[in-house]
């Protein structure tokens, strides 16, 4: 089947509501490697049937422990394997963070994330805390998400039970890549973590990183494993690999901006219910590099200065880029 038939098909389905969830590969390589002008007007289409076009939701990410992590993830300045600038910290307190909650809902974020450096979320006295921040953020009328490592049945249900919304656990990139990146886990322990997830009636937050070195096909295999989860990831983060002094991928060669472009379009086009987050790596990309991932389907950025320990546009960045181009952030609590 050529490219222009398996993106009218996908588009008709998707069309109808019929999500799919058996893409193969082929299908998804023959959508990625399609020319971007149609690849982008199919994408569009499909964002239209699904969201509205002009809006974009607003997502607030904030380290709730740095540093220290025992994995070896090559991309992370948090690994305790590399030398680099990150300062380790204990968990915060929770009235601290909930006080950053309640001011992020004010400006008008409708997502607060917390992400800890732990290969596992704890048990005891710091996973208690963590509860009472799900707990405090919750109360904001904010979508709540967290980012603890790999997680229990009972840990997700307890989390479920305190008012957690979404739980993020990327993928990172495709199966065949996974060794070169990470050695201190396997794909499968990622997998299990998201089905705990699933089993707890939590919604997924799910997608990769890009330019770590990976092939285009890598690329694609990302996008075909995220595709074929059943449901899809109601959240599909694409990140762009920021470069940090000390991990093992300080040096790969920048992505070009379009291969963003090009996998945003192509999540869309797979996976056109689910919201997919233009996330880190932003402050990379020149505002109209990320006008094209607006026009690609993203429609959610994160705000604030850093994500996690990494540099972010400022407020007034934002404001300016979605002043100009006529969108506006998503109104409270919308989904």
């Amino acid at each position: 089947m050529g490219t222009r038939p398996v993106l009218e098909a996908a588009q008709k389905r998707a069309a109808r509501g019929n999500l799919r969830h058996d893409w193969e590969r082929s299908e998804v390589e023959a959508i990625y490697r399609t020319a971007l002008p149609e690849l982008m007007y199919r994408a569009q289409t499909l964002h239209r049937e699904y969201h509205a076009p002009d809006r974009v939701q607003t997502c607030q990410l904030i380290s709730i422990k740095t540093g220290g992590c025992p994995e070896d993830c090559a991309y992370c300045p948090q690994s305790a394997h590399y030398q680099t600038d990150v300062e380790r910290q204990g968990l915060l307190e929770p009235r601290e963070v909930i006080d950053v909650a309640r001011d992020a809902a004010r400006r008008g974020v409708t997502r607060f994330c917390m992400g800890a450096a732990w290969r596992q979320a704890p048990e005891g006295r710091e996973f208690e805390n963590v509860l009472e921040m799900v707990r405090g953020v919750s109360a904001t009328g904010m979508e709540v998400c967290c980012t603890l490592g790999m997680l229990t049945e009972q840990q997700a249900l307890q989390l479920k039970e305190a008012g957690l919304t979404a739980y993020n656990h990327n993928l990172d990139t495709s199966p065949e890549f996974y060794g070169s990146i990470i050695t201190t886990r396997v794909y499968e322990d990622r997998l299990k973590t998201l089905a705990a997830v699933r089993k707890a009636g939590i919604t997924v937050c799910c997608g990769g990183i890009l330019g770590m070195g990976e092939r285009e096909t890598d690329r694609i295999g990302l996008l075909h494993q995220l595709a074929t989860l059943e449901p899809h990831p109601e959240s599909v983060p694409i990140n762009m690999l920021v470069r940090v002094e000390g991990t093992p991928l300080a040096s790969v060669p920048p992505l070009d901006p379009l291969e963003m472009v090009r996998a945003i379009a192509t999540a869309r086009i797979l996976m056109p219910a689910s919201r997919v987050r233009l996330a880190a790596g932003r402050k990379q990309l020149s505002p109209e590099a990320v006008t094209l991932c607006f026009l690609a389907g993203a429609n959610s950025i994160f705000v604030g200065e850093k994500l996690l320990t990494t540099p972010n546009p400022g407020p007034d960045e934002d404001e300016q880029l979605l002043h100009t181009l006529g969108m506006k952030p998503l109104e409270s609590h919308a989904v």
